[in-house]
């Protein structure tokens, strides 16, 4: 039978395995169907029940898809984005951010728009247009109550909503 001393620091330990964290200086860019490899809303990792498919809302329930290197963050791990206000989930792989993570940078590529329609060049000059260079934080095992900004990044045919940005937003626990 355990001890109630080993009952509390098991629970004690478990808690502080699961505590929220705002880990900084992140690279974040953005990608959607034209530029993602193979061209497509096609994800490397199966979460949430969206079969492969890059997607979301920015909701906790609905998170946006983030890309990222093998091994910076959990696969299907949520994090919060203070920068957009949305909540992501890391589904898919970035040869641009493995390259970055194994240089000592951290840097995540954020989905922009549709999983069923290209948007083209248009898609890509807003993916630049979102880009504002930088470090950000991001929020690990966030709660699940953050406000929310669902407005789409991206909307074919050519409306960027570079307005529902926020880079000044500081991540916090």
């Amino acid at each position: 039978m355990k001890s109630v001393a080993a009952i509390i620091t098991t629970a004690v330990l478990a808690g502080f395995s699961q505590a929220c964290s705002t880990p900084g200086n992140y690279v974040v860019t953005f990608y959607g169907y034209p530029d993602n490899s193979p061209p497509g809303p096609g994800t490397a990792h199966n979460c949430g029940g969206r079969n492969f498919k890059a997607g979301g809302t920015g909701t906790y329930a609905d998170p946006i898809t983030i890309a990222t290197a093998p091994g910076e963050l959990n696969v299907c791990e949520i994090v919060y984005l203070p920068l957009l206000t949305k909540y992501g989930r890391y589904e898919d792989d970035c040869a641009q951010c493995t390259t970055d993570w194994k240089n000592g940078q951290p840097h995540i590529d954020i989905w922009t728009g549709s999983n069923s329609v290209n948007g083209g060049q248009n898609q890509i000059n807003c993916e630049d247009n979102l880009t504002f260079g930088g470090r950000y934080s991001i929020v690990r095992n966030p709660p699940t109550n953050y406000g929310v900004d669902t407005t789409p990044l991206f909307v074919a045919p050519n409306t960027c909503n570079t307005n529902h940005v926020y880079p000044s937003n500081p991540a916090h626990c």
